[in-house]
């Protein structure tokens, strides 16, 4: 272990132009290696914060340097703890398969090691590739339930549909098989305090940004952003992760507020009944309303999210227009 870490930082210190800004030998300020620490999801932040015992015993081993150089290695254990690239896809092994219900189940893979965190920033997705029924190649976007701060594996909640092309490779898979992945992928970019509050509106499998974006804001002590979420679905069976959804209702319930609505309810159901409506928005989410100080303060005001089906994203478009929502104030996933 000493070696190889000996070795890393060697290699950080060579007299030679390091593309990023890791070495310091003609770099003797510290601003990219902060700005660099500055710049990472904080969930990232807090599933390497499981290596600190790691980086204290570098910072040991390594007593005789400087600061500065605790520092280098310190931003390279972090680097080297991220497990997705962007450019290649890489093999995650399944560990466990749990079947929720007959058309969807969770998958969990392992990362490369059990300190390593995945590396997606809130509200983005990863590319996964698998093989379709006639064997051809195919490459879909999934967005993980869990987050950085699970540290070593990363899940997926499935549904599989019976045309699905990247379904029935999910379908197929058993535990100890392997799945490529890359990324991140995404236009979403979240900080914490960006919005006073955020609507969503999700339906069907729809509801995975969705529950990443809303995790990820209620388990962090210091951001204060309020979320509220219309899921809809056709039956009360086709909820995804409503368990979850449930217990963030219950351990936030000043900051989260959750309306389920079912085209097709049960005979005992207190949710909303057939599609979403803009009386549901209305009733439901936060009104379209910028910040007083919206010309000074631009980032705190109101953000609708959507993520659905086709057909729902556009009737949602439509309502949310008709109620006066803003372009800048909708993103689609």
């Amino acid at each position: 272990m000493k070696s190889e870490l000996e070795r890393m930082l060697l290699q950080l210190h060579r007299e030679e132009e390091d593309p990023y800004g890791f070495a310091c030998a003609r770099n003797p300020e510290p601003t990219k290696n902060m700005d660099f620490l500055e710049s990472l999801d904080p969930q990232i932040l807090v599933g390497a914060a499981v290596a600190v015992v790691v980086i204290a015993a570098a910072a040991y081993l390594f007593s005789s340097k400087k600061p500065k150089e605790i520092l280098d290695l310190t931003i390279l254990l972090l680097v080297l703890l991220v497990s997705l690239d962007p450019e290649n896809f890489k093999d995650f092994k399944l560990v466990k398969r749990t079947q929720l219900s007959h058309n969807v189940a969770k998958f969990k893979f392992e990362l490369p090691t059990p300190t390593a965190v995945l590396g997606l920033p809130i509200g983005q997705h990863i590319s996964c590739r698998g093989k379709d029924g006639q064997g051809e190649e195919i490459i879909k976007p999934y967005t993980p339930t869990t987050l950085d701060s699970d540290v070593g594996y990363f899940e997926l909640v499935i549904k599989m549909y019976p045309q699905g092309r990247m379904s029935h490779h999910f379908r197929e898979m058993r535990v100890g098989d392997h799945l490529a992945v890359k990324g991140p992928k995404g236009r979403f970019k979240y900080q914490p305090g960006q919005v006073r509050a955020f609507g969503m509106l999700a339906g069907g499998s729809g509801i995975t940004p969705m529950f990443q974006v809303a995790r990820a804001i209620l388990e962090n002590p210091k951001d204060k952003t309020k979320v509220h979420l219309i899921y809809a679905n056709v039956t009360y069976e086709d909820i995804l992760v409503k368990e979850e959804l449930d217990g963030l209702a219950s351990n936030y319930p000043d900051r989260f507020k959750i309306y389920y609505v079912l085209n097709q309810p049960p005979e005992v159901w207190d949710g909303g009944v057939g599609f979403v409506s803009k009386e549901m928005i209305q009733e439901h989410l936060p009104a379209p309303a910028h910040d007083i100080q919206a010309s000074e303060f631009k980032s705190l005001q109101t953000r609708i999210l959507r993520c659905g089906p086709p057909p729902m994203n556009k009737a949602m478009a439509a309502h949310l227009e008709a109620l006066g929502y803003a372009p800048e104030m909708q993103f689609q996933f």
